[in-house]
């Protein structure tokens, strides 16, 4: 077999082009660069705390922020992102490799994200990009929908007695003399139902501005904490517009009262109650809402489906939080190359 050329290598890649690697797109669109103060704050120590400057030099820390980007991009394990990285040319020209660059093992990158993790960055990397967005032209407006998302991890598989000593905030007896066990347990992820189904894991709140469908505010709790419990959470001061749309769900006194002391308008959907089902009226007004309160479904079919689904391959609440904000955040790149194209299409 013949060595590739650097013309050959150009011709695969004309080829891409031709093919509308996505990948280009997004790299045209994000400032990277933006990102670097806050990432090598985070994965470099600084020059006065280093031993020596001797030994192999760290990877850069943008290349390796946009590793874990295309693992939330695909939803790929850090194992399938370092076979990915070798045996595809679209996600070596992402990162700006050569064939004879060098590729991040999976270890290392579990340890970034864990790093980012646990010096809680991922939320102010995603407030950045959305001062970005703004600065670009593209506001909160129009109102804001709030919603939530049940994020699934693989399943624990615990005794009756330890999932009750779980819930009560201790760790069971055993575990403590088995520390390989221990690790392997998440005991932060909670079960819950939704239309009669069991799922376990986490939930993802998410607050969308209705005019450009990207993800302004998001918070991450255990699947078992009601959607209602985090709206105020979750509410953005910055949208132009006073109107907000949720499910029925949202609905109650206590934040119907809170909306209106905020100087927002509700537009959350009514619910029948016992023996008192909704008016023809209170129909119709319920399917006005859903004209737009549906743009929140998007959001999470994309995630689901066009970005690989969103099982997290995690455990504990601190990695969970991590990769659901990088989830959220790799959506609203994405969104941004649409909003992009859009802006060019249109006279």
């Amino acid at each position: 077999m013949s060595q590739l050329g650097f013309f050959d290598i150009a011709n695969r890649y004309a080829g891409l082009d031709a093919k509308n690697d996505p990948l280009v797109k997004i790299d045209a669109v994000v400032p990277w660069e933006n990102f670097r103060p806050r990432l090598e704050a985070a994965w470099r120590k600084p020059p006065e705390a280093r031993k020596s400057s001797a030994g192999r030099k760290p990877l850069d820390a943008v290349m390796m922020f946009k590793v874990i980007v295309l693992c939330s991009l695909y939803n790929l394990s850090d194992d399938q992102v370092e076979y990915q990285i070798r045996d595809r040319l679209s996600f070596m020209r992402f990162l700006g490799l050569g064939l004879e660059g060098k590729v991040p093992d999976a270890k290392t990158v579990w340890l970034y994200r864990d790093q980012l993790a646990e010096v809680g960055v991922i939320d102010a990397l995603f407030a950045d990009f959305d001062d970005y967005l703004k600065d670009q032209g593209y506001l909160a407006m129009g109102g804001q929908i709030i919603d939530a998302s049940i994020v699934s991890v693989p399943t624990q598989h615990n005794s009756r007695d330890e999932n009750t000593t779980i819930k009560a905030g201790e760790t069971p007896e055993d575990w403590a003399s088995k520390p390989a066990k221990r690790c392997q347990k998440d005991v932060d992820a909670r079960w819950t139902k939704k239309h009669g189904k069991s799922h376990y894991g986490y939930k993802n709140h998410i607050n969308v501005d209705r005019r450009h469908k990207l993800v302004r505010r998001y918070h991450v709790t255990d699947a078992s904490v009601h959607d209602s419990q985090v709206v105020e959470a979750i509410l953005d001061a910055n949208n132009t517009a006073s109107d907000v749309w949720a499910d029925s769900a949202y609905r109650s006194a206590e934040i119907e009262s809170m909306l209106a002391g905020k100087g927002l308008t509700s537009r959350i959907h009514r619910k029948g109650r016992r023996n008192k089902s909704l008016t023809k009226r209170e129909e119709k007004g319920n399917n006005t809402r859903s004209k737009v309160r549906v743009r929140v479904e998007h959001i999470f079919g994309a995630q689901s489906n066009d970005m690989g689904g969103t099982l997290v391959r995690s455990i504990g609440l601190v990695r969970a939080k991590a990769r659901i904000g990088l989830k959220n955040l790799s959506y609203n790149m994405r969104r941004l190359v649409q909003l992009e194209r859009l802006a060019t299409a249109s006279p």
